[in-house]
């Protein structure tokens, strides 16, 4: 294992490229078996975003089908690139964008806007991060308004599933034993004895989300959730030629100027729930490297903020997207993670996992056996991802606070975020950091039992001065 790595707690090894760091299967990181088979079933989160495209654009099936395996192949650039992350959408901002593109008539109108909205994102996102403006961002929002930002976002993925019209009330029984095996698996201590002491049980444990999708695939149909499924052989078939003639600049042509001004907005609301994602990869992978003194992970917001604003620039060129091109797909990216603390032989790199998954997305969208098998779930798997996210986005966000003013600020502004969206948030998050904190907005706060006990002593000093 050790022509992985340069030396025992450096990093993966790669090819260096500027800013970015290639990393391929094989000869930079051992691929990880057990995630590629997770995403061989877990791309029917991936096909979920079918219905959001044919209900809001009026695209066919196969041509919406085209806009997935699209943005699946860009989804691989960010580990190739050296960017440890499972990459998913801007799941929180989907209503936000929907109701934009709606002010629209359908048709060619609605196609502009969100081709111009897309594109406007994805350049102020390579922006940032190609002036490495991106890293100080991070670092210069206040420890409240981040444990906020990251807070509502979790609580907002689990309003959108138990909500009026939510898909909780379309798969009750299925929702519930696949979420609740769910956290069994992935967060229960009690498991994770099982798994050291039980072969079975470990295996089970390494599969991850796989064997849950599986049980959902039967228990659907048998409490008449789902039909069961019609499995169909061969090929997928996605449409390209209509996609590029019907919703793309090569059919529609570049949107008017007024499309872009019209967008400003939107893509400022976006970027702050963006940017909570980054916040949230941010704090996922410095949990990871702190647990694995094996390996040094090396995430920069600034390389992440570029290879995500180019997934969005090109796919606002050819496959415009509703779902959009998010850094992080916090609920898999946290089981990739938990496997990843299990030690190096459970797995060698943080690349390996979640490089290894993303293949198996890819071929899992490829195979029309499984894209048939899965379609009468595609809502319960969308629902897993969702609660799987709202758990880590309140426990990442709760750890970002540092004191109990941090938390009570946070908690408003999260709630604020699921009410009344991410701008409103971010205004109340913000001015309540500069009521309470004034001159100390950026730095705050801390109590002694809010930070870890390495950092007491240095606190201790702190207030000594």
């Amino acid at each position: 294992m050790s022509h992985y790595r340069t030396h025992d707690g450096g990093e993966a090894s790669y090819w260096g490229a500027g800013p970015f760091k290639i990393r391929l299967p094989f000869l930079h990181y051992r691929f990880e078996w057990p995630d590629y088979l997770q995403g061989l079933l877990m791309c029917a989160v991936d096909l979920a975003a079918i219905p959001l495209m044919t209900d809001l654009l009026g695209m066919p099936f196969e041509a919406a089908l085209a806009v997935v395996m699209l943005n699946g192949l860009f989804y691989l650039t960010h580990h190739l690139l050296g960017d440890p992350v499972v990459p998913g959408w801007i799941t929180p901002a989907i209503p936000l964008l929907i109701t934009y593109c709606e002010g629209f008539p359908e048709g060619v109108d609605r196609v502009h806007a969100l081709i111009a909205f897309q594109f406007m994102l994805g350049t102020l996102s390579i922006g940032l991060g190609a002036t490495g403006m991106a890293k100080h961002v991070v670092r210069f929002v206040p420890p409240a308004l981040k444990a906020g930002i990251i807070m509502g976002a979790g609580l907002a993925a689990v309003n959108s599933v138990f909500a009026d019209g939510g898909r909780f009330w379309t798969f009750p029984f299925t929702i519930s034993i696949a979420v609740g095996l769910a956290f069994l698996l992935i967060f229960s201590r009690g498991f994770s004895v099982l798994k050291q002491r039980n072969a079975v049980f470990g295996l089970i444990g390494k599969l991850g989300i796989f064997p849950i999708i599986a049980l959902a695939i039967v228990i659907a149909p048998l409490f008449g959730e789902a039909p069961w499924p019609n499995v169909e052989w061969g090929f997928s078939k996605p449409d390209f030629v209509t996609l590029w003639t019907e919703y793309t600049v090569f059919g529609v042509g570049l949107p008017p100027a007024w499309f872009f001004i019209q967008a400003l907005p939107m893509v400022g609301a976006t970027y702050i729930v963006l940017f909570g994602d980054v916040l949230q990869s941010k704090a996922l992978l410095d949990e990871a490297d702190g647990s694995r003194p094996d390996e040094h992970i090396d995430y920069s917001p600034d390389r992440a903020h570029m290879i995500f604003g180019a997934r969005n620039a090109s796919m606002s060129i050819i496959g415009p997207d509703v779902a959009m091109c998010g850094p992080l797909w916090a609920a898999m990216h946290v089981v990739i993670v938990e496997r990843y603390k299990e030690g190096r032989k459970a797995m060698d790199s943080i690349f390996g996992g979640a490089g290894s998954f993303r293949w198996g997305t890819n071929t899992g969208l490829l195979l029309l056996p499984i894209v048939s098998v899965i379609q009468p779930i595609l809502g319960v798997a969308l629902a897993l991802t969702l609660l799987l996210q709202g758990y880590v986005s309140v426990r990442i966000g709760i750890m970002e606070a540092r004191s109990q003013r941090d938390l009570g600020i946070a908690g408003v502004t999260a709630g604020v975020l699921v009410t009344q969206g991410a701008a409103w948030a971010f205004g109340v998050g913000i001015g309540l950091c500069l009521l309470i904190y004034g001159k100390r907005f950026f730095s705050g706060e801390a109590d002694e039992t809010f930070v870890k006990d390495a950092d007491r002593e240095a606190l201790k000093n702190e207030r000594n001065v």
